[in-house]
């Protein structure tokens, strides 16, 4: 039993130094962490005195200044950072964890995923309810602005789900963390700074500046660009409220269409069904053509609909968010509108299809084919591989558009592969990691 009793101990004493030995690295790198988020913060409060300057010039009272940064700090939990290097004699930026590096953006990750079956019947369902709530409101909104009710409510129902969804971030810390260290530092610079004016004519407190973590607001979702272009006091109260006004939220997002080239009663775009053997490399507005010529390549209308014969003469474009691999649209010049609200065709095809079920529609008729998931550098490679091929890919910034995939289709045909316009795992082998 003593023999036992000291081999045991032996053990744990050997088992309980190993954990020390391998928790030091960990408490090291946790420490060497924490100095350097310390140094940049203390860097992030001179940077503030910067923007003071910059705030003061643009007619911000330095007493709305600092009652809008009072306790703002950077908030590391945040996506999309680039924290920056502090130079020589200074702590070293720490290598970035798994957990924060650039994150897929949903408009840009498998498209079958952007349109849950069972997500689409919930916000159709209460899309349908608050047109009912909100009938008069929307008519009057419709009669002043050309938007569709159901337009509107698609919009509203895509960015909050109605305003369900809570928005978790104080905007004006939000933004001021993605000035200071984000990817896009100077885009933010200018809306933080905006902001900052939408806190001075006191159109919102403090307190109720709620947003998204790219400081996007209120109902519908307006960056503080948007809200000065196009946020509307729909209910003449004094305040263009798009948080708490839900009249002054769906008026501001139908003004924002309107001014975007919203067409009354004029369709986004119908679903089609591609022939055998369709070359899918003529997705893109640059091959636009009208209904008829597309017709004439062997397109035709889903559910055995018909264009109507005054539609023919219409430009539109094919627009295929999984290339041959899922359902296949001619999208019209409302279509664009909706990109202009944001980019991403997924974004635009989602609110357009919300829309059409919130009036009647149901279920798209093509199903969505298994695709495979790319992280941004993945198909950062992807696109330079391609474009070096010969194949113009757009901007090389890892999101999957109508140009990337036309490009994709042209590289698969060079290559011999099959032509699907999105690109398989395969690929990547003919994708050179990107040079710093």
């Amino acid at each position: 039993m003593r023999h036992y009793f000291f081999q045991t101990v032996s053990c744990i004493w050997a088992a309980g130094a190993f954990v020390l030995l391998a928790m030091a690295p960990t408490a090291n790198a946790q420490s060497a962490k924490a100095t350097y988020r310390a140094a940049v913060e203390l860097r992030f409060g001179e940077w503030l005195e910067g923007l003071r300057a910059e705030a003061e010039a643009k007619g911000i009272s330095g007493e709305t200044f600092n009652a809008a940064m009072k306790g703002v700090r950077p908030d590391w939990k945040l996506p999309d950072l680039a924290p920056p290097d502090l130079g020589e004699g200074q702590p070293a930026r720490p290598k970035a964890e798994k957990k924060d590096r650039q994150k897929q953006q949903a408009e840009f990750d498998r498209p079958a995923r952007y349109f849950p079956k069972r997500g689409l019947s919930y916000v159709t369902k209460l899309g349908r309810d608050n047109l009912s709530k909100w009938k008069d409101t929307l008519k009057e909104i419709e009669q002043k602005y050309g938007v569709e009710s159901q337009v509107v409510l698609a919009i509203w129902g895509r960015e909050t789900a109605y305003g369900k969804a809570k928005l978790p971030y104080y905007a004006v810390g939000a933004l001021a963390t993605q000035a200071f260290m984000g990817r896009r530092a100077e885009k933010f610079r200018e809306e933080l700074l905006l902001a900052l004016g939408i806190l001075q004519e006191g159109h919102i407190t403090r307190k109720g500046m709620r947003s998204s973590w790219a400081g996007a607001m209120g109902h519908t979702q307006f960056l503080p660009s948007d809200f000065g272009k196009y946020a509307v006091d729909f209910n003449g109260d004094g305040k263009r409220d798009i948080w708490g006004t839900i009249p002054d939220a769906l008026a501001s997002t139908a003004n924002f269409l309107a001014k975007n080239g919203w067409q009354k009663g004029k369709a986004w775009g119908y679903e089609v069904r591609l022939p055998e053997g369709f070359d899918c490399t003529l997705e893109g507005i640059a091959n636009a053509r009208p209904i008829k010529a597309w017709l004439d390549l062997g397109i035709t209308r889903t559910f055995g609909r018909k264009f109507r014969s005054d539609r023919l003469p219409e430009m539109v474009h094919l627009m295929a968010p999984a290339g041959n691999l899922g359902p296949a649209f001619l999208v019209l010049d409302n279509f664009e509108v909706f990109r202009s609200y944001n980019k991403a065709d997924l974004y635009a095809l989602y609110v357009g299809h919300l829309a059409d079920r919130i009036k009647s529609a149901g279920d798209f008729e093509g199903g969505w084919s298994r695709v495979q998931s790319f992280s941004r550098e993945e198909l950062k490679r992807i696109q330079a591989a391609s474009t070096q091929a010969g194949f113009d890919a757009g901007k090389i910034d890892g999101l999957i558009g109508s140009k990337t995939r036309s490009a994709i289709g042209k590289w698969q045909q060079k290559l011999g592969h099959k032509v699907t316009c999105y690109p398989p795992r395969t690929l990547l082998k003919q994708s050179p990691p990107l040079q710093n």
